[in-house]
């Protein structure tokens, strides 16, 4: 396998970009971001789809294809930052030309639907980005300062490590290789896509939002039946937040469920990490090389 790209780490009085590429998000919901940025000593250029609307979408899909190609294209952007996931990018993922930013790789910043981007980056371009919160988790009312700020030591060059409480569901054990992962749906979305990733000795981090508890049982058992999970060396799962059940129940929790689904792998599985849809959503480096130790007092994920 090609060896992994990291882009250039940033510094202060370098130029970050915001647009959306997905859904529709006020320009306004942007306003705490851009501060918090600036006051970090970076320069901040918003795209028209931050506050544009087209329907549901931050733009007609031209729109947005072309306000993300201006920064992918634009060297004096040294980060691209989005305001939100939502749905989109799918639509828009294969017309983009990566030509100018392969020369001159920048940090791509986001989650949720912007899964799909880090994915394709990771496998086809074998360029790093970051699974982080987006422009919207700065407002107050969304996310505390403890997570949203872990995108700082992220963009600036630190090597990430998280330690966490342990969880009676985990299944104990040590491994290490590439981090890859994001949204269940988006993962399951992009199997025979050229955005699907190779797992093989790859650590896998899933979350996910709002879906039925059978439903999301479907996106595993469909990744499963690909055989997406049979050669990874371990497993983390975020949060699965606002699932649902059915009239007739389900039968299990959300993470019984998936330890029912994925412990026949005999991997180390490490549940309730701080990623995903809620306030608890750290920076994590997508394609880069992580140690997870998951232990009977603690889980740890540290950057190699």
């Amino acid at each position: 396998m090609k060896e992994l790209i990291l882009p250039p780490y940033l510094k202060q009085g370098d130029t970050i970009g915001i647009v959306c590429p997905s859904g529709y998000m006020p320009k306004e919901n942007a306003e705490n971001c851009i501060l918090f940025l600036e006051e970090q000593g970076f320069k901040v250029q918003t795209g028209p789809t931050l506050g544009g609307q087209f329907h549901y979408f931050s733009g007609t899909d031209q729109e947005r294809l072309d306000d993300l190609q201006r920064m992918l294209d634009d060297t004096n952007i040294k980060a691209i930052l989005f305001g939100r996931g939502g749905y989109g990018m799918s639509r828009i993922i294969d017309r983009l030309d990566f030509s100018k930013f392969k020369k001159q790789p920048k940090w791509i910043i986001g989650y949720s639907d912007i899964t799909l981007l880090l994915l394709h980056l990771e496998n086809k371009l074998r360029i790093a980005s970051l699974h982080a919160p987006m422009a919207g988790a700065f407002n107050k009312e969304v996310a505390s300062e403890t997570y949203r700020n872990s995108l700082l030591p992220a963009i600036t060059g630190d090597r990430l490590k998280y330690k966490i409480d342990a969880e009676p569901l985990n299944i104990l054990g040590k491994c290490q290789g590439e981090l890859i992962g994001g949204n269940l749906c988006l993962l399951a979305h992009s199997l025979g896509t050229p955005s699907a990733p190779k797992t093989k000795g790859k650590i896998l981090f899933i979350e996910e939002v709002g879906e039925y508890i059978y439903g999301a049982d479907r996106y595993i058992w469909q990744l499963k039946r690909a055989g997406f999970f049979k050669n990874l060396a371990g497993i983390i799962i975020g949060s699965f937040s606002d699932m649902k059940d059915t009239t007739i129940p389900f039968g299990s929790t959300m993470e019984e469920a998936i330890l029912n689904d994925l412990k026949e792998y005999k991997i180390p599985i490490a549940f309730n990490f701080p990623v995903g849809h809620t306030e608890r959503n750290v920076a994590l480096k997508v394609g880069v090389k992580f140690k997870l130790d998951v232990q009977k007092k603690a889980t740890t994920l540290e950057e190699l």
